[in-house]
């Protein structure tokens, strides 16, 4: 998993096999003969504590003796662990950390709990996670889905009240005249947001993050298109096309309808993450906070 969340973001990924070593090496990038990026993994858990210190030590080493022996050069070393460390062992880590990027010209990173969380949440890490964790589900779930949510209708006190939307205000100088759907769908998608941030259930938590990275993917790719042809007034018309298709492979622990899909783009509008128009970040910036 380590290998391929790494591949998703940094070309040529390779593991090495152990027979009967692996030269300090889970998984590396860039040339043997040359400069190599390292990824070492240890499974430390529930936490990472100085007890597990020898041991970080101890890779590194192995690596750079590796390293001089079989003429390459380590540029970067990531140390690899599904936890996180405790005070006195990040303590430990940040100073050890400095004095062996002085002492041997290295880039030395940590990709911990928090860290690998951010990258399969990530839309590089997108398809990495959909294919690691989320097969996993309960048979009994798989056997009775639950039932989509329901679209509810704007409430008219509610609807006047986002007039003053900061995404209201992107749809309108994009152009946009009949703006009721977008009020729906923005309202829906606020609705599922609330109630999930509410009941802090962290698997829908993490469904959620991990729709958002995917819907901001889809809308930075299109804008990006948009703005190298000229075609920024295109922008929303392939945003939805491309939201529409991506849908069902949303989480289906959210339970969304299309309709709560196009309100979650909204919701990236609103939070100053998106928007309809080249200079959308102007308007973002100058837009009075609700």
């Amino acid at each position: 998993m380590l290998a391929q969340l790494a591949s998703a973001t940094n070309p040529n990924v390779r593991m090495i096999a152990a027979n009967p070593g692996d030269w300090g090496i889970d998984a590396f990038a860039g040339d043997l003969g040359g400069e190599i990026t390292v990824w070492q993994s240890k499974y430390f858990m529930p936490i990472t504590t100085t007890n597990q210190s020898q041991q970080i030590r101890e890779s590194l080493a192995n690596g750079l003796k590796a390293a001089a022996a079989n003429d390459h050069t380590i540029a970067m070393w990531i140390l690899c662990i599904p936890s996180s460390m405790d005070g006195p062992a990040a303590n430990w880590w940040d100073g050890w950390k400095k004095r062996q990027e002085k002492a041997h010209g290295i880039v030395i990173e940590l990709w911990d709990e928090t860290k690998l969380v951010k990258k399969l949440l990530s839309p590089e890490g997108d398809q990495v996670r959909r294919a690691y964790y989320e097969p996993f589900t309960p048979a009994s779930a798989a056997e009775t889905p639950e039932q989509l949510r329901l679209v509810l209708e704007v409430e008219e006190g509610k609807a006047a009240d986002l007039e003053s939307a900061l995404f209201i205000r992107q749809m309108s100088e994009a152009g946009h005249v009949e703006l009721d759907s977008a009020k729906r769908q923005f309202f829906n998608a606020d609705l599922v947001a609330r109630e999930i941030g509410h009941k802090a259930v962290p698997a829908e938590v993490a469904a959620l993050s991990s729709a958002d990275a995917t819907l901001h993917g889809v809308w930075e790719m299109q804008f990006n298109e948009c703005s190298a042809d000229g075609a920024i007034g295109a922008l929303h018309g392939r945003v939805w096309r491309e939201v529409r298709s991506e849908h069902d492979k949303l989480p289906k622990v959210l339970r969304l309808e299309v309709v709560h899909s196009w309100g979650l783009v909204h919701r990236l509008v609103e939070n100053r993450r998106a928007g309809w128009v080249a200079h959308w970040r102007q308007i973002a910036s100058g837009h009075p906070d609700n």
